[in-house]
């Protein structure tokens, strides 16, 4: 397997080539990164100055390349690992719209426990449909979106459930908790991994699901497993939960 490596120099790019150099099978054939030092023979700083063949594009850059990314791999007719999070509005329009040429694959983690954590507290709020919820995410100092994108996809899981359910993110001010409020918490210390904890509560229990990163080499690992899993797919969108579908 080829890869095309977007974010080559940051945390999870060093992570990717570490895991990539371990797996049998897996090359990385070219990076392409902004801050690419010159020496670096195999890459480039824009898309355009890419020429590598490749079977596939895994992308931990940031969500500002998105238009070029997606733009560089319709031409190429590569499929594209998304793992980059917080992309606005417009730019998960272009990636709607590009998924209907080329398959994508995009998650907000790509953690096998974080799917499995999604998918419990999912059966958890509907065998509790009155319980109240609340979810807290922890990450390193440096990360930039808060919430974290893991922490809306819980979210979205427990909405597919309770439809009237709305997010308050960091509460603040005065007011009395809503019956559909979902509350969305965000600590950002130190060089926290990622830790997400998942509350449901009634008058009478409390259930707490959590997921613990110790490492960041486990979203690395689910990032090769996506993109080998996408390599010859039709166009389209594709997540975790049809990973673990095979």
């Amino acid at each position: 397997m080829k890869i095309i490596l977007t974010g080559y120099t940051g945390h999870m790019g060093r992570e990717v080539r570490t895991c990539a150099e371990a797996a049998e099978g897996c090359e990385i054939v070219a990076g392409v990164d902004p801050m690419i030092p010159e020496s670096e023979g195999i890459c480039a700083k824009t898309f355009g100055e890419c020429t590598a063949e490749a079977d596939v594009i895994i992308d931990f850059s940031h969500h500002c390349m998105t238009g070029d990314l997606l733009d560089f791999a319709e031409r190429r007719r590569l499929p594209v690992v998304l793992a980059t999070t917080g992309q606005t509005e417009e730019e998960k329009a272009r990636i709607r719209e590009a998924a209907k040429k080329i398959p994508i694959f995009l998650a907000a983690n790509y953690s096998l426990g974080i799917a499995t954590l999604t998918d419990l507290v999912k059966r958890a709020a509907a065998l509790y449909p009155d319980g109240e919820i609340e979810i807290v995410e922890q990450h390193h100092d440096r990360k930039i979106d808060a919430p974290s994108g893991t922490a809306l996809a819980l979210f979205n899981a427990i909405k597919e459930v309770r439809p009237a359910a709305e997010a308050n993110c960091g509460r603040a001010g005065q007011g009395k908790r809503t019956k559909d409020e979902i509350g969305i918490h965000a600590v950002r210390m130190g060089n926290i991994v990622g830790v997400h904890e998942v509350m449901i509560g009634t008058q009478n229990e409390r259930i707490t699901l959590k997921h613990e990163a110790f490492s960041r080499g486990v979203f690395a690992e689910g990032s090769l497993k996506a993109a080998a899993f996408l390599i010859g797919k039709p166009a389209g969108m594709y997540d975790m939960k049809d990973l673990l579908r095979g």
